[in-house]
């Protein structure tokens, strides 16, 4: 059973990743760690947005030799 908690929990989630698509389509390819930093949401939040994008096949991970970066597909 879906609550109205839950509703707002995913529609909170929702909203976030679309912050964090327009983020990335502004600044380009970033770290996860600067990308936590520069969104106003809870780490967690950040996280489940970036998880979203990617199921949704929005965003792609790139391998640098020091880090991971987030980038929109």
């Amino acid at each position: 059973m879906v609550t109205e908690m839950r509703i707002e929990e995913i529609a909170h989630i929702g909203a976030v990743a679309g912050i964090i698509w327009h983020h990335l389509e502004a600044s380009g390819p970033v770290s996860m760690n600067r990308l936590i930093k520069e969104i106003d949401a809870p780490r967690d939040v950040v996280m489940q947005g970036v998880g979203w994008l990617a199921r949704e096949g929005k965003v792609q991970f790139i391998e640098t030799p020091r880090s991971k970066l987030i980038a929109l597909s």
